[in-house]
């Protein structure tokens, strides 16, 4: 587990996204101005992503989601590409009853890396990620994080007055 150091004001990089599922539209961080938004990073192959964090993403979108906290998962493949394609990621994602956008993050071509991977430095998978209302970079966590420790952190960001 580790949270990485965040410089203060660090702008969240946007996505870069190739197909997006369990929302009409594409989504990106200009349009969730204002909400907290919380990025689950993983892969449907990754047993800690399975085991907590997709079910941690699932549990925050269903609490907090009137709370002006926006829960998005980013399916970033950096390893059995072959099989973790998108028509294996919206079976999958029927069959966990994930209720929260998704997105597949843009393969880049020659590379094992994706591009959103690549712009956040993520370690791997599973990678939460949270976003003030004013779209700035607040917390970069790989591995597991406990569900209280990531419940309070999003609800200080909620709590924020916009623009502090």
């Amino acid at each position: 587990m580790l949270s990485v150091s965040i410089p203060p004001d660090a702008t969240a990089p946007e996505w870069q996204v190739s197909q997006w599922f369990n929302t009409p539209i594409a989504l990106d961080l200009a349009a969730l101005r204002g909400k907290v938004v919380v990025v689950h990073a993983f892969q449907m192959l990754c047993p800690g992503c399975v085991s907590h964090g997709i079910p941690q993403a699932e549990r925050i979108h269903r609490i907090f989601s009137n709370e002006g906290v926006a829960v998005i998962g980013l399916h970033t493949v950096f390893e059995h590409h072959a099989a973790m394609q998108p028509v294996s990621l919206e079976a999958f994602l029927h069959e966990y009853r994930i209720t929260h956008p998704v997105g597949v993050d843009l393969p880049v071509p020659g590379q094992s890396l994706p591009a959103t991977m690549q712009r956040y430095r993520m370690q791997g998978t599973p990678t939460l990620i949270l976003i003030d209302r004013a779209g700035r970079l607040r917390l970069q966590h790989f591995g597991r994080l406990d569900d209280l420790v990531a419940g309070a952190e999003i609800m200080r960001l909620a709590a924020e007055e916009p623009g502090s």
